[in-house]
Parts: C-alpha cells; sequence; structure tokens
C-alpha cells in the first residue's frame, strides 16, 4: 500500500507522521462530556473490549456482575456518543454508540461533535493511537487497574481527516475487515470442532469399561465390579479461596488462581498455565495461609457465567506456593495423594452432568459445597487409572496441540487487524484511490473469549 504524498511528524503522538492536510484536535475541541440521568425506561448498554458499545441483553447471560435496582443515577447514551469504561479505557474498552440507551454512572460519555462520522470515530477512537494515549493519561498502580478522568481524557489528540477521506477509510476498512473476519470464523469452527473430538476422547476413555445399565441407576450405566463410585465428599476435603476482590492483586508477588483464570480457555483442567497465575501481597502468607494449596488439590470456580462452565476446575500439579482466590471451593484428597486421573474425571460429561443438574441461578450457577458434596466420583483401579491417564495425555495432547497452532494463527490475525485499522486512521496508507467493489460484511463474532472469563479482562463487562 502507498501513503500520501505529504506528511508532517507529530511529536505530541509518539513522532508518527500524519498526512499534512489532516487535521489534529484535542478531543475537548470536537466534544463535551455529558451525564444526563433519570432515563430508566431505556435499555442497558455495556461496553466490551471486543465489542464496543451493545446492548446489555446481547452477552446478558455471560454477566456475572448484577445490575443495580436503582438505576435512575445510570447515564443516557445518545446515538453516536462516544462511551467510555473509566477503568478499562487504557486496554481499549470504548467504543462510539450505535444504540441509545443507559449505562453505569461510573463511565465516561462524550457528546461528539460532526467532526468526524459515527463509523469513522468508532475505528479511531478503539484504535492504537488512541488507546495508547488512554494509557498514558490514566492513573493507577500497576497494570490491574487503571483510571481515567475528563480532565486528563479531553486532552488526548483526535485525527480529523475529511468527511470524504472518513467515508472511503470506513469502505476500505469494512472491505478488508471482512475477509479476515470471514477466515477468523472459519478458525474459530475448526477450533470447537476439535473441542468436541476432545470431549470425545475423555468420555469414552473415563467410561469406555461402563455398561449400558437402561436406567436403572441414575446415571444410566454401570460399572466393573473392582471398580468403586464414591461420593465426593468421602474422597476430598474442603476449603474456600482468599476472600478478596481483583482490587487486591498486584503485579508481582505470591501467586494467586481465581475464578476467572479458572474459566479461562487457556485452563486445560489437568495443569497449571502459566497464565493462570496471578499475585496477591506476601501478607496473606501470615494471614490466609489456610488458602494455600498442594500439589493434588482442584481449585474450583464457585460460580459459573454459563451452563458449560459449571465444573470448572484448575488441577494443582506443581509443588509451588500458590492460593486458592476469590469464587473458588478448593478440593483436597484425603489420601493426600496426586490423581491426575481426576483431572480428566472432572472433564468428563458424566462429572458435569451430575453438578449441572443440582445447580441453581437465574443467568449466573452457583456451585456450592453441597452441589460438589452430593457428586460421585468414578474410581478404577490404580493401574487402569494410570493406563487410563496416559492414553489420554497421549490423545489430548494431540488435539490440544492442533487447537493451540490455529489459536496462534486467529492472534496473528486479530494483530492483522488492528494494524489494518492503525494506518487506516492515521493516514499510514492512503486508501482513497482504492475501488471498493460490492461485499458482504461480515463481522467478527466474538464468543466467549478469555475477556469474558479472565478477570483481568473481566471489566470488558460493564460494572454495575
Amino acid at each position: 500500500m502507498i501513503g500520501y504524498e505529504h506528511y508532517i511528524k507529530e511529536k505530541r503522538l509518539w513522532n508518527i507522521e500524519v498526512p499534512s492536510h489532516w487535521d489534529i484536535k484535542p478531543l475537548y475541541a470536537i466534544g463535551k462530556i455529558k451525564s444526563i440521568c433519570n432515563c430508566t425506561e431505556l435499555p442497558l448498554l455495556s461496553v466490551y473490549l471486543d465489542s464496543g458499545v451493545i446492548p446489555f441483553s446481547a452477552k446478558a447471560e455471560k454477566r456475572t456482575n448484577a445490575t443495580s435496582k436503582d438505576m435512575s443515577k445510570y447515564q443516557r447514551v445518545d446515538v453516536g456518543n462516544l462511551v467510555l469504561n473509566n477503568q478499562q479505557s487504557w486496554r481499549g474498552s470504548v467504543g462510539v454508540s450505535n444504540y441509545q440507551g443507559i449505562v453505569s454512572p461510573a463511565y465516561i460519555i462524550v457528546d461528539l461533535d460532526d467532526s468526524l462520522t459515527r463509523e469513522f470515530a468508532n475505528y479511531l477512537f478503539r484504535s492504537k493511537i488512541m488507546v495508547g494515549q488512554y494509557h498514558i493519561n490514566s492513573k493507577g498502580v500497576g497494570s490491574i487497574q487503571r483510571n481515567i478522568y475528563w480532565q486528563a481524557l479531553k486532552r488526548t489528540l483526535v485525527l480529523i481527516p475529511s468527511k470524504d477521506e472518513q467515508v472511503q477509510i470506513v469502505k476500505y476498512l469494512n472491505w478488508q475487515l471482512s475477509k479476515i473476519n470471514k477466515l477468523i470464523a472459519n478458525k474459530k469452527k475448526e477450533i470447537k470442532l476439535l473441542q468436541e473430538q476432545r470431549q470425545a476422547v475423555i468420555d469414552e476413555c473415563v467410561l469406555e469399561n461402563t455398561t449400558e445399565d437402561n436406567g436403572k441407576n441414575q446415571y444410566g450405566f454401570s460399572i466393573p465390579t473392582d471398580w468403586s463410585l464414591i461420593k465426593f465428599n468421602g474422597y476430598f476435603n474442603f476449603f474456600k479461596g482468599l476472600n478478596i476482590t481483583k482490587k487486591d492483586l498486584i503485579d508481582e508477588g505470591v501467586s494467586v488462581i481465581s475464578y476467572g483464570q479458572v474459566h479461562s480457555k487457556s485452563n486445560s483442567g489437568t495443569e497449571i498455565n502459566d497464565s493462570l497465575i496471578r499475585y496477591v501481597d506476601e501478607s496473606y502468607l501470615d494471614t490466609c495461609s489456610s488458602s494455600l494449596v498442594r500439589k493434588g488439590d482442584f481449585i474450583f470456580a464457585d460460580t459459573s457465567e454459563d451452563f458449560e462452565g459449571v465444573g470448572n476446575c484448575v488441577f494443582v500439579d506443581r509443588d509451588e506456593t500458590i492460593f486458592a482466590g476469590y469464587h473458588t471451593l478448593v478440593a483436597r484428597p484425603k489420601d493426600g495423594k496426586v490423581n491426575r486421573y481426576l483431572a480428566y474425571l472432572f472433564k468428563s460429561s458424566f462429572w458435569r452432568y451430575q453438578l449441572r443438574k443440582n445447580v441453581n441461578g437465574v443467568k449466573v450457577y452457583s456451585i456450592t459445597q453441597k452441589v460438589l458434596k452430593n457428586a460421585f466420583v468414578i474410581l478404577p483401579p490404580k493401574e487402569k487409572q494410570d493406563e487410563i491417564t496416559e492414553q489420554l495425555d497421549a490423545k489430548c495432547k494431540m488435539i490440544s496441540s492442533s487447537i493451540s497452532k490455529i489459536t496462534e494463527e486467529l492472534l496473528i490475525l486479530e494483530e492483522l487487524k488492528k494494524k489494518l485499522v492503525y494506518d487506516a486512521v492515521t493516514g499510514q496508507i492512503d486508501v482513497r484511490g482504492i475501488e471498493v467493489p460490492e461485499f458482504t460484511f461480515v463481522d467478527d463474532i466474538h464468543e466467549d473469549s478469555d475477556e469474558e472469563w479472565d478477570d483481568d479482562e473481566n471489566d470488558n463487562d460493564e460494572e454495575v
């Protein structure tokens, strides 16, 4: 792609070169902060890192944070308003709204003038050139929580091409991103098929020696005579994780795994992945040592945002100092032994069925100690457990390797999209002369990404 003929170096924006005929204005010159309340008749909106501003109902079933009963202080958003999650804008949780509705009192709403088209503004304000400015203008300790306020936000610089250029940039981006989104959708389908294959393999290996029981017992199958069916609380003792919140997390300290990491897509359930580790202050070693886990423990999430997540857990396969974090229950084998077979059992449909039929909740499902205690554990002889574990290690490793490869390809495609948007909205490429053919727009359908599960990511959701 070719660039514009003439550029100027903008020192205030990391010395990037900007087309010389573009305007550059501070945000306060093209918009003003607004806060209109008592609009409770309007629908609730949310701001997501991956989706921008969308109706709350679009992802309500994936939410754990309940809405307030008194919504009189919620702020009105009109079509074309810029909406920012003041705690997560530094990560890109912003958007220009296509909807009228209301958002949390904690959010920042900017009423933009007509300098920017709505579609171009949405691309621009969510691009790296703006997110970088939100970051340096945010206040906070570490990288967990940072707040931005209007006094700093209003100084962010906004690039303003001509209206004709804005329209052409949007057309070009919609066209190119649709092609990438189509590839992304196909790769996500591949991952889903591989995940289903992995689940089938686990179920087959865990239950291979069971036989249909024609409904004589509640699970519909029988087990060999030398196998055991043991109540969960007959095999495990329980304790709770730390009574903390996300605000207690720090950049360095003692390792902790909370419910967000339990639900993370990077959690295999059979080992601890480094990406699951967060940190708390070392003082918890003196005050809350009872929440430390041992090798062989299982860290269960005590809530789930969807039915599929009921029963998710982390198997502790390390001899390290690690806390169970917030919204977690820990199951510790009474015999003190490390048993990876159980990690696979807890991923089986048999196991999940027991929990799912007993959980309570509307939208959010609660996994209590009672639910866990009343479940049963299938225990073959030790030799058979080892055989099943060895088989599953080999088979799942191959499938997981394929999933990881496709996931890496997805990350590359996502980065390509960000680079394309950045180059277009900052004028690094000149798309004025490009003829955009007729095409079918393909949006990027963001499913249950780690942004919705992971605690660092979970503030993509509106804090309502």
